[in-house]
Protein backbone atom coordinates (compact mmCIF):
# COMPACT_ATOMS: atom_id res chain seq x y z
CA UNK A 1 0.00 0.00 0.00
CA UNK A 2 1.09 3.57 -0.77
CA UNK A 3 0.16 4.91 2.64
CA UNK A 4 0.53 8.58 1.67
CA UNK A 5 -1.82 8.09 -1.28
CA UNK A 6 -4.29 6.22 0.93
CA UNK A 7 -4.42 9.13 3.37
CA UNK A 8 -5.34 11.48 0.53
CA UNK A 9 -8.47 9.48 -0.30
CA UNK A 10 -11.95 10.67 0.63
CA UNK A 11 -12.39 7.30 2.39
CA UNK A 12 -9.76 4.73 3.25
CA UNK A 13 -8.93 1.63 5.27
CA UNK A 14 -7.60 2.53 8.72
CA UNK A 15 -6.64 -1.05 9.57
CA UNK A 16 -4.62 -1.39 6.37
CA UNK A 17 -2.89 1.93 7.09
CA UNK A 18 -1.75 0.63 10.49
CA UNK A 19 -0.20 -2.40 8.77
CA UNK A 20 1.36 -0.25 6.07
CA UNK A 21 3.20 1.94 8.56
CA UNK A 22 4.83 -1.23 9.90
CA UNK A 23 6.40 -1.67 6.47
CA UNK A 24 7.04 2.03 5.79
CA UNK A 25 8.89 2.83 9.04
CA UNK A 26 9.47 -0.51 10.82
CA UNK A 27 12.21 0.57 13.22
CA UNK A 28 10.70 3.88 14.37
CA UNK A 29 8.88 4.12 17.70
CA UNK A 30 5.09 3.90 17.53
CA UNK A 31 3.79 3.36 21.09
CA UNK A 32 5.24 3.72 24.56
CA UNK A 33 4.16 3.56 28.17
CA UNK A 34 6.05 3.42 31.48
CA UNK A 35 7.06 -0.21 30.84
CA UNK A 36 7.91 -0.53 27.16
CA UNK A 37 8.38 1.04 23.73
CA UNK A 38 7.08 -0.60 20.55
CA UNK A 39 8.31 0.05 17.03
CA UNK A 40 5.90 0.28 14.13
CA UNK A 41 6.94 -3.21 12.99
CA UNK A 42 6.17 -4.59 16.45
CA UNK A 43 2.85 -2.73 16.65
CA UNK A 44 1.83 -4.04 13.23
CA UNK A 45 2.79 -7.62 14.09
CA UNK A 46 1.14 -7.65 17.52
CA UNK A 47 -2.14 -6.15 16.31
CA UNK A 48 -2.15 -8.71 13.48
CA UNK A 49 -1.73 -11.56 15.99
CA UNK A 50 -4.55 -10.21 18.17
CA UNK A 51 -6.75 -9.73 15.10
CA UNK A 52 -6.00 -13.31 14.00
CA UNK A 53 -7.04 -14.74 17.39
CA UNK A 54 -10.18 -12.61 17.48
CA UNK A 55 -11.20 -14.08 14.14
CA UNK A 56 -10.33 -17.62 15.26
CA UNK A 57 -12.59 -17.09 18.26
CA UNK A 58 -15.42 -16.26 15.88
CA UNK A 59 -15.51 -12.46 15.90
CA UNK A 60 -18.17 -11.36 13.42
CA UNK A 61 -17.75 -8.44 11.05
CA UNK A 62 -18.73 -5.28 12.91
CA UNK A 63 -18.98 -7.03 16.28
CA UNK A 64 -17.84 -5.16 19.36
CA UNK A 65 -14.65 -5.96 21.27
CA UNK A 66 -14.97 -4.60 24.84
CA UNK A 67 -11.94 -3.18 26.68
CA UNK A 68 -11.82 -2.15 30.33
CA UNK A 69 -8.67 -1.02 32.07
CA UNK A 70 -5.74 1.34 32.44
CA UNK A 71 -4.48 3.29 29.44
CA UNK A 72 -1.29 1.54 28.31
CA UNK A 73 0.26 -0.30 25.36
CA UNK A 74 -1.84 -3.45 25.83
CA UNK A 75 -5.06 -1.43 25.82
CA UNK A 76 -4.00 0.46 22.69
CA UNK A 77 -3.02 -2.73 20.88
CA UNK A 78 -6.40 -4.37 21.48
CA UNK A 79 -8.22 -1.21 20.40
CA UNK A 80 -6.33 -1.08 17.09
CA UNK A 81 -6.49 -4.85 16.55
CA UNK A 82 -10.27 -4.92 16.97
CA UNK A 83 -10.58 -2.52 14.03
CA UNK A 84 -7.99 -4.39 11.93
CA UNK A 85 -9.93 -7.64 12.49
CA UNK A 86 -13.11 -6.07 11.08
CA UNK A 87 -14.66 -5.63 14.50
CA UNK A 88 -15.66 -2.56 16.46
CA UNK A 89 -13.76 -1.32 19.48
CA UNK A 90 -15.89 -0.74 22.60
CA UNK A 91 -13.83 0.89 25.37
CA UNK A 92 -15.76 0.87 28.64
CA UNK A 93 -15.71 3.66 31.20
CA UNK A 94 -13.53 2.63 34.16
CA UNK A 95 -15.34 5.01 36.53
CA UNK A 96 -18.71 3.31 35.96
CA UNK A 97 -20.25 1.13 38.66
CA UNK A 98 -20.15 -2.68 38.18
CA UNK A 99 -23.87 -2.76 37.35
CA UNK A 100 -23.40 -0.11 34.67
CA UNK A 101 -20.41 -1.95 33.25
CA UNK A 102 -22.26 -5.24 32.93
CA UNK A 103 -25.14 -3.41 31.24
CA UNK A 104 -22.71 -1.73 28.81
CA UNK A 105 -21.07 -5.06 28.07
CA UNK A 106 -24.43 -6.64 27.26
CA UNK A 107 -25.54 -3.63 25.23
CA UNK A 108 -22.37 -3.68 23.11
CA UNK A 109 -22.92 -7.27 21.96
CA UNK A 110 -19.23 -8.04 22.57
CA UNK A 111 -18.04 -11.65 22.65
CA UNK A 112 -14.70 -10.60 24.23
CA UNK A 113 -13.85 -8.54 27.28
CA UNK A 114 -10.20 -7.50 27.62
CA UNK A 115 -9.82 -6.34 31.21
CA UNK A 116 -7.25 -5.47 33.88
CA UNK A 117 -7.10 -7.90 36.79
CA UNK A 118 -8.12 -5.15 39.21
CA UNK A 119 -11.23 -4.21 37.21
CA UNK A 120 -12.11 -7.88 36.80
CA UNK A 121 -12.04 -8.22 40.60
CA UNK A 122 -14.48 -5.30 40.82
CA UNK A 123 -16.88 -7.26 38.61
CA UNK A 124 -16.79 -10.37 40.79
CA UNK A 125 -20.28 -11.66 41.49
CA UNK A 126 -21.82 -9.86 38.53
CA UNK A 127 -23.25 -11.77 35.58
CA UNK A 128 -21.02 -11.17 32.55
CA UNK A 129 -22.89 -13.64 30.38
CA UNK A 130 -20.96 -15.86 28.00
CA UNK A 131 -18.32 -13.27 27.13
CA UNK A 132 -14.75 -14.56 26.74
CA UNK A 133 -12.48 -12.80 29.26
CA UNK A 134 -8.83 -12.04 28.50
CA UNK A 135 -6.73 -10.40 31.23
CA UNK A 136 -4.65 -7.53 29.86
CA UNK A 137 -2.00 -7.42 32.57
CA UNK A 138 -1.09 -11.06 33.09
CA UNK A 139 -2.37 -14.50 33.93
CA UNK A 140 -5.40 -15.38 36.04
CA UNK A 141 -6.68 -18.53 37.71
CA UNK A 142 -9.77 -18.70 35.53
CA UNK A 143 -8.95 -16.63 32.43
CA UNK A 144 -5.98 -16.39 30.03
CA UNK A 145 -3.68 -13.43 30.01
CA UNK A 146 -3.20 -11.52 26.77
CA UNK A 147 0.24 -13.04 26.15
CA UNK A 148 -1.14 -16.59 26.50
CA UNK A 149 -4.27 -15.96 24.44
CA UNK A 150 -2.71 -14.13 21.48
CA UNK A 151 -2.09 -16.04 18.23
CA UNK A 152 1.41 -17.33 17.47
CA UNK A 153 4.10 -15.18 15.85
CA UNK A 154 3.56 -14.79 12.13
CA UNK A 155 -0.18 -15.46 12.38
CA UNK A 156 -2.28 -13.75 9.73
CA UNK A 157 -5.88 -12.61 9.64
CA UNK A 158 -8.42 -11.98 6.91
CA UNK A 159 -8.40 -8.26 6.17
CA UNK A 160 -11.68 -7.02 4.69
CA UNK A 161 -11.85 -3.39 3.59
CA UNK A 162 -14.54 -1.62 5.63
CA UNK A 163 -17.66 -0.03 4.23
CA UNK A 164 -18.22 3.61 5.10
CA UNK A 165 -21.16 2.72 7.37
CA UNK A 166 -19.38 -0.10 9.24
CA UNK A 167 -18.99 0.61 12.97
CA UNK A 168 -15.49 1.69 14.01
CA UNK A 169 -16.10 2.09 17.74
CA UNK A 170 -18.77 2.46 20.40
CA UNK A 171 -18.11 5.19 22.96
CA UNK A 172 -20.20 5.00 26.12
CA UNK A 173 -21.22 8.41 27.39
CA UNK A 174 -20.20 9.48 30.88
CA UNK A 175 -23.71 9.44 32.26
CA UNK A 176 -23.93 9.76 36.04
CA UNK A 177 -27.15 7.78 36.44
CA UNK A 178 -28.47 4.70 34.72
CA UNK A 179 -26.61 3.00 31.88
CA UNK A 180 -24.56 5.34 29.65
CA UNK A 181 -25.64 5.43 26.02
CA UNK A 182 -23.45 3.73 23.42
CA UNK A 183 -22.47 6.23 20.72
CA UNK A 184 -21.65 4.42 17.47
CA UNK A 185 -19.04 6.00 15.18
CA UNK A 186 -18.70 4.72 11.64
CA UNK A 187 -15.50 4.18 9.67
CA UNK A 188 -16.47 7.12 7.46
CA UNK A 189 -16.80 9.46 10.44
CA UNK A 190 -13.49 8.42 11.95
CA UNK A 191 -11.68 8.55 8.59
CA UNK A 192 -12.93 12.09 8.01
CA UNK A 193 -11.60 13.09 11.43
CA UNK A 194 -8.27 11.30 11.16
CA UNK A 195 -7.25 11.69 7.55
CA UNK A 196 -9.44 14.53 6.30
CA UNK A 197 -9.94 17.06 9.03
CA UNK A 198 -6.46 16.68 10.56
CA UNK A 199 -4.24 15.96 7.54
CA UNK A 200 -2.59 19.38 7.80
CA UNK A 201 -2.01 19.01 11.57
CA UNK A 202 -0.56 15.49 11.89
CA UNK A 203 2.41 13.92 10.07
CA UNK A 204 4.62 10.86 10.36
CA UNK A 205 6.83 12.96 12.67
CA UNK A 206 4.05 13.70 15.18
CA UNK A 207 4.91 12.85 18.78
CA UNK A 208 1.81 12.86 21.01
CA UNK A 209 1.50 12.64 24.78
CA UNK A 210 -1.73 10.87 25.81
CA UNK A 211 -2.67 11.61 29.43
CA UNK A 212 -6.44 11.11 29.47
CA UNK A 213 -8.19 7.69 29.39
CA UNK A 214 -8.49 5.83 26.09
CA UNK A 215 -12.17 5.13 26.75
CA UNK A 216 -12.82 8.84 26.24
CA UNK A 217 -13.49 10.39 22.85
CA UNK A 218 -11.39 13.32 24.08
CA UNK A 219 -8.33 11.07 24.03
CA UNK A 220 -9.18 9.39 20.74
CA UNK A 221 -9.30 12.80 19.03
CA UNK A 222 -5.48 12.86 19.30
CA UNK A 223 -4.53 9.19 19.61
CA UNK A 224 -6.26 8.00 16.43
CA UNK A 225 -4.92 10.74 14.09
CA UNK A 226 -1.42 10.16 15.48
CA UNK A 227 -1.65 6.46 14.64
CA UNK A 228 -3.30 7.08 11.29
CA UNK A 229 -0.48 9.38 10.18
CA UNK A 230 2.29 7.10 11.42
CA UNK A 231 3.38 9.14 14.43
CA UNK A 232 4.40 8.22 17.97
CA UNK A 233 2.11 8.16 21.03
CA UNK A 234 3.23 8.00 24.64
CA UNK A 235 0.59 6.57 27.02
CA UNK A 236 0.41 7.92 30.57
CA UNK A 237 -1.35 5.46 32.87
CA UNK A 238 -2.22 8.28 35.26
CA UNK A 239 -1.80 12.03 34.89
CA UNK A 240 0.40 13.95 37.28
CA UNK A 241 1.84 17.40 36.65
CA UNK A 242 5.53 16.70 37.18
CA UNK A 243 5.38 13.39 35.33
CA UNK A 244 3.65 15.03 32.37
CA UNK A 245 6.21 17.84 32.08
CA UNK A 246 9.16 15.48 32.44
CA UNK A 247 7.76 13.15 29.78
CA UNK A 248 6.94 16.00 27.40
CA UNK A 249 10.52 17.24 27.64
CA UNK A 250 12.14 13.80 27.35
CA UNK A 251 10.02 12.69 24.37
CA UNK A 252 10.19 16.05 22.55
CA UNK A 253 6.40 16.03 22.38
CA UNK A 254 4.73 17.96 19.54
CA UNK A 255 1.00 17.30 20.13
CA UNK A 256 -1.26 16.76 23.13
CA UNK A 257 -4.88 16.85 24.25
CA UNK A 258 -5.63 18.11 27.75
CA UNK A 259 -8.79 19.09 29.60
CA UNK A 260 -9.01 22.51 31.32
CA UNK A 261 -8.30 21.24 34.84
CA UNK A 262 -5.04 19.72 33.58
CA UNK A 263 -4.00 23.02 31.99
CA UNK A 264 -4.87 24.76 35.25
CA UNK A 265 -2.64 22.44 37.28
CA UNK A 266 0.23 22.53 34.79
CA UNK A 267 0.30 26.32 34.54
CA UNK A 268 0.22 26.61 38.34
CA UNK A 269 3.28 24.35 38.73
CA UNK A 270 6.15 26.31 40.30
CA UNK A 271 8.73 24.76 37.99
CA UNK A 272 6.76 25.05 34.73
CA UNK A 273 9.20 27.52 33.16
CA UNK A 274 12.17 25.21 33.75
CA UNK A 275 10.97 22.52 31.32
CA UNK A 276 11.89 22.57 27.63
CA UNK A 277 8.57 22.43 25.77
CA UNK A 278 9.89 24.05 22.60
CA UNK A 279 8.97 21.10 20.35
CA UNK A 280 5.23 21.61 20.81
CA UNK A 281 3.40 22.39 17.57
CA UNK A 282 -0.15 22.34 18.87
CA UNK A 283 -2.00 21.68 22.11
CA UNK A 284 -5.70 20.84 22.10
CA UNK A 285 -8.35 21.28 24.77
CA UNK A 286 -11.94 20.07 25.00
CA UNK A 287 -14.61 18.49 27.26
CA UNK A 288 -15.20 21.32 29.74
CA UNK A 289 -15.38 25.14 29.94
CA UNK A 290 -11.93 26.68 29.36
CA UNK A 291 -11.59 30.07 31.12
CA UNK A 292 -10.35 32.91 28.88
CA UNK A 293 -7.69 33.90 31.41
CA UNK A 294 -6.27 30.37 31.43
CA UNK A 295 -6.21 30.26 27.62
CA UNK A 296 -4.29 33.55 27.59
CA UNK A 297 -1.76 32.19 30.08
CA UNK A 298 -1.19 29.02 28.06
CA UNK A 299 -0.71 31.03 24.85
CA UNK A 300 1.76 33.35 26.57
CA UNK A 301 3.92 30.81 28.40
CA UNK A 302 3.67 27.50 26.51
CA UNK A 303 5.28 27.24 23.03
CA UNK A 304 3.15 26.14 20.09
CA UNK A 305 -0.44 26.85 19.15
CA UNK A 306 -3.46 26.33 21.40
CA UNK A 307 -6.67 25.03 19.84
CA UNK A 308 -9.90 24.63 21.78
CA UNK A 309 -12.34 22.12 20.30
CA UNK A 310 -16.04 22.37 21.05
CA UNK A 311 -18.30 19.50 20.08
CA UNK A 312 -20.07 16.36 21.22
CA UNK A 313 -19.01 12.74 21.10
CA UNK A 314 -22.22 12.28 19.09
CA UNK A 315 -20.90 14.68 16.47
CA UNK A 316 -22.95 17.33 14.74
CA UNK A 317 -21.14 20.64 14.74
CA UNK A 318 -17.51 21.07 15.77
CA UNK A 319 -16.12 24.51 16.54
CA UNK A 320 -12.45 25.35 16.88
CA UNK A 321 -10.77 28.35 18.43
CA UNK A 322 -7.17 29.00 17.48
CA UNK A 323 -6.47 30.86 20.68
CA UNK A 324 -3.00 31.95 19.54
CA UNK A 325 -4.51 33.68 16.50
CA UNK A 326 -7.61 35.26 18.06
CA UNK A 327 -6.63 36.85 21.39
CA UNK A 328 -9.80 38.96 21.41
CA UNK A 329 -12.05 35.88 21.12
CA UNK A 330 -10.81 33.84 24.07
CA UNK A 331 -14.25 34.06 25.70
CA UNK A 332 -15.65 31.97 22.81
CA UNK A 333 -15.18 28.39 21.61
CA UNK A 334 -14.37 29.54 18.09
CA UNK A 335 -16.09 29.06 14.77
CA UNK A 336 -17.60 25.99 13.06
CA UNK A 337 -14.90 24.17 11.11
CA UNK A 338 -15.08 23.82 7.34
CA UNK A 339 -18.01 21.66 6.25
CA UNK A 340 -19.88 22.09 9.54
CA UNK A 341 -23.12 24.06 9.84
CA UNK A 342 -24.57 25.65 12.96
CA UNK A 343 -28.00 27.09 13.73
CA UNK A 344 -29.78 28.14 16.93
CA UNK A 345 -33.18 26.74 17.98
CA UNK A 346 -35.66 27.88 20.62
CA UNK A 347 -37.24 25.54 23.18
CA UNK A 348 -39.96 24.58 20.65
CA UNK A 349 -37.39 23.66 17.97
CA UNK A 350 -38.01 26.78 15.89
CA UNK A 351 -35.01 28.24 14.08
CA UNK A 352 -33.93 31.58 15.55
CA UNK A 353 -32.41 34.53 13.66
CA UNK A 354 -28.65 35.28 13.83
CA UNK A 355 -27.53 36.77 17.13
CA UNK A 356 -30.22 34.98 19.14
CA UNK A 357 -29.57 32.97 22.28
CA UNK A 358 -30.79 29.38 22.01
CA UNK A 359 -29.92 25.68 21.69
CA UNK A 360 -26.90 25.14 19.42
CA UNK A 361 -27.72 22.62 16.70
CA UNK A 362 -25.44 21.39 13.93
CA UNK A 363 -24.76 19.02 11.07
CA UNK A 364 -21.51 17.84 9.51
CA UNK A 365 -19.68 14.83 8.04
CA UNK A 366 -18.77 13.78 11.59
CA UNK A 367 -22.09 12.63 13.04
CA UNK A 368 -22.71 9.42 14.96
CA UNK A 369 -24.58 6.57 13.34
CA UNK A 370 -26.84 6.63 16.39
CA UNK A 371 -27.08 5.31 19.93
CA UNK A 372 -26.56 1.56 20.15
CA UNK A 373 -29.93 -0.20 20.59
CA UNK A 374 -31.67 3.10 21.49
CA UNK A 375 -33.32 4.54 18.37
CA UNK A 376 -35.75 6.58 20.47
CA UNK A 377 -32.84 8.34 22.23
CA UNK A 378 -31.26 9.00 18.84
CA UNK A 379 -34.47 10.63 17.58
CA UNK A 380 -34.62 12.86 20.68
CA UNK A 381 -31.34 14.47 19.64
CA UNK A 382 -32.30 14.96 16.02
CA UNK A 383 -33.88 17.97 14.31
CA UNK A 384 -34.90 17.88 10.66
CA UNK A 385 -34.94 20.90 8.39
CA UNK A 386 -37.31 21.63 5.48
CA UNK A 387 -35.33 19.34 3.13
CA UNK A 388 -35.32 16.49 5.64
CA UNK A 389 -31.63 16.89 6.59
CA UNK A 390 -30.76 15.61 10.06
CA UNK A 391 -29.16 18.00 12.55
CA UNK A 392 -28.08 17.15 16.10
CA UNK A 393 -29.03 19.28 19.09
CA UNK A 394 -26.08 19.83 21.41
CA UNK A 395 -28.10 20.62 24.52
CA UNK A 396 -25.96 23.72 25.01
CA UNK A 397 -27.38 27.22 25.05
CA UNK A 398 -25.23 29.60 23.06
CA UNK A 399 -25.03 32.67 20.87
CA UNK A 400 -23.12 33.35 17.64
CA UNK A 401 -21.54 36.81 17.32
CA UNK A 402 -21.24 38.95 14.19
CA UNK A 403 -17.92 37.29 13.30
CA UNK A 404 -19.32 33.77 13.57
CA UNK A 405 -17.66 32.98 16.91
CA UNK A 406 -19.73 30.92 19.35
CA UNK A 407 -20.15 31.69 23.05
CA UNK A 408 -21.60 29.08 25.40
CA UNK A 409 -24.14 30.36 27.91
CA UNK A 410 -24.84 27.03 29.60
CA UNK A 411 -26.50 23.66 29.33
CA UNK A 412 -30.21 23.61 28.54
CA UNK A 413 -30.72 21.01 31.30
CA UNK A 414 -28.85 23.28 33.74
CA UNK A 415 -31.08 26.30 33.02
CA UNK A 416 -32.80 27.40 36.22
CA UNK A 417 -36.38 28.70 35.94
CA UNK A 418 -37.18 30.62 39.11
CA UNK A 419 -40.49 32.43 39.45
CA UNK A 420 -40.92 32.17 35.69
CA UNK A 421 -37.56 33.81 34.94
CA UNK A 422 -34.67 32.09 33.16
CA UNK A 423 -31.42 32.07 35.13
CA UNK A 424 -28.21 30.97 33.42
CA UNK A 425 -25.83 29.41 35.97
CA UNK A 426 -22.79 30.52 34.01
CA UNK A 427 -23.64 34.18 34.63
CA UNK A 428 -23.69 33.58 38.38
CA UNK A 429 -20.57 31.41 38.30
CA UNK A 430 -18.59 34.08 36.48
CA UNK A 431 -19.62 36.70 39.04
CA UNK A 432 -18.65 34.42 41.93
CA UNK A 433 -15.25 33.72 40.35
CA UNK A 434 -14.61 37.46 40.05
CA UNK A 435 -14.41 37.56 43.84
CA UNK A 436 -10.73 37.47 44.89
CA UNK A 437 -11.30 34.79 47.54
CA UNK A 438 -13.00 32.36 45.12
CA UNK A 439 -10.88 29.91 43.13
CA UNK A 440 -13.78 28.04 41.49
CA UNK A 441 -17.57 28.25 41.53
CA UNK A 442 -20.59 26.25 40.40
CA UNK A 443 -24.31 27.00 40.56
CA UNK A 444 -27.18 24.51 40.28
CA UNK A 445 -30.93 24.74 40.55
CA UNK A 446 -32.90 22.83 43.18
CA UNK A 447 -36.66 22.58 43.74
CA UNK A 448 -38.33 25.42 45.66
CA UNK A 449 -41.91 25.56 46.93
CA UNK A 450 -42.00 29.31 46.52
CA UNK A 451 -40.25 29.74 43.14
CA UNK A 452 -40.30 26.37 41.42
CA UNK A 453 -36.49 26.36 41.41
CA UNK A 454 -33.87 28.39 43.20
CA UNK A 455 -30.10 28.80 42.55
CA UNK A 456 -27.68 27.22 45.02
CA UNK A 457 -23.95 27.93 44.77
CA UNK A 458 -20.77 26.06 45.65
CA UNK A 459 -17.34 27.68 45.89
CA UNK A 460 -13.84 26.38 46.33
CA UNK A 461 -12.08 29.15 48.21
CA UNK A 462 -8.56 30.22 47.29
CA UNK A 463 -5.71 29.10 49.55
CA UNK A 464 -5.45 31.37 52.55
CA UNK A 465 -8.82 33.03 51.96
CA UNK A 466 -10.29 34.34 55.19
CA UNK A 467 -13.91 34.86 54.33
CA UNK A 468 -17.16 33.02 54.99
CA UNK A 469 -19.42 31.84 52.16
CA UNK A 470 -22.15 34.13 53.55
CA UNK A 471 -19.90 37.17 53.10
CA UNK A 472 -19.23 36.24 49.48
CA UNK A 473 -22.94 35.55 48.94
CA UNK A 474 -24.00 38.96 50.24
CA UNK A 475 -21.43 40.71 48.08
CA UNK A 476 -22.47 38.84 44.92
CA UNK A 477 -26.22 39.08 45.47
CA UNK A 478 -25.87 42.85 45.86
CA UNK A 479 -24.75 42.89 42.20
CA UNK A 480 -27.59 40.69 40.94
CA UNK A 481 -31.16 41.42 40.05
CA UNK A 482 -33.79 40.19 42.48
CA UNK A 483 -34.80 37.27 40.22
CA UNK A 484 -31.18 36.06 39.87
CA UNK A 485 -30.05 35.98 43.47
CA UNK A 486 -28.41 32.86 44.89
CA UNK A 487 -30.37 31.43 47.81
CA UNK A 488 -27.43 29.84 49.64
CA UNK A 489 -23.68 29.40 49.07
CA UNK A 490 -21.62 26.45 50.33
CA UNK A 491 -17.87 26.08 50.60
CA UNK A 492 -16.46 22.87 49.13
CA UNK A 493 -12.91 21.50 49.26
CA UNK A 494 -12.94 20.05 45.73
CA UNK A 495 -15.46 20.17 42.91
CA UNK A 496 -16.69 16.71 41.84
CA UNK A 497 -15.33 15.90 38.38
CA UNK A 498 -15.24 12.97 35.98
CA UNK A 499 -11.98 11.32 34.89
CA UNK A 500 -11.72 13.81 32.02
CA UNK A 501 -12.43 16.87 34.11
CA UNK A 502 -16.14 17.43 33.52
CA UNK A 503 -17.90 19.10 36.43
CA UNK A 504 -20.53 16.71 37.80
CA UNK A 505 -23.46 18.98 38.55
CA UNK A 506 -25.66 15.98 39.28
CA UNK A 507 -23.52 15.31 42.36
CA UNK A 508 -23.75 18.97 43.39
CA UNK A 509 -27.54 18.83 43.13
CA UNK A 510 -27.55 15.72 45.32
CA UNK A 511 -25.30 17.47 47.85
CA UNK A 512 -27.56 20.53 47.87
CA UNK A 513 -30.69 18.39 48.26
CA UNK A 514 -29.17 16.72 51.32
CA UNK A 515 -28.77 20.07 53.06
CA UNK A 516 -31.41 22.26 54.67
CA UNK A 517 -32.63 24.68 52.00
CA UNK A 518 -34.70 27.84 52.08
CA UNK A 519 -38.23 27.34 50.81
Amino acid sequence: MDVVAELEKFFGDFGAVIGAWGVEKPDEAALADSNAVLTWAELSALTARIAAQLQRDGLAHGQAVAILGTTNIQYALVYLAAVRAGGCSAPLTTSAAPGQLTAMLKDSGAMHLFVDAAKLADLAGHDLGSVKIVVLDGGHDEHPGLNDWIAEEGATFTATPPAETDPFNIIYSSGTTGTPKGIVHSHQMRWHQMAGGFKSIYTRDTRSLVSTPLYSNTTLAVFLPTMCHGGFARMMEKFDVTGYLEQAQADRITHTMLVPVQYQRLMAHDGFESYNLSNYIVKFCTSAPFPAELKADVVKRWPGGLVEIYGMTEGGVVCMLQAHNFPDKLHTVGQPVTGHELIVLDEDDNRLPPGSKGILTGRSPTMMSGYKNQPEKTREMEWRDEEGNIWLKTGDIGIVDEDGFVSIVGRAKDLIISGGFNIYPKDLEELLEEQPEVAEAAVVGIPSQAWGETPVGFVRLADGAEVSPDEVLQRVNAQLGKTQRISVLYSIEEMPRSHIGKLLKTELREMAAAKDQPA
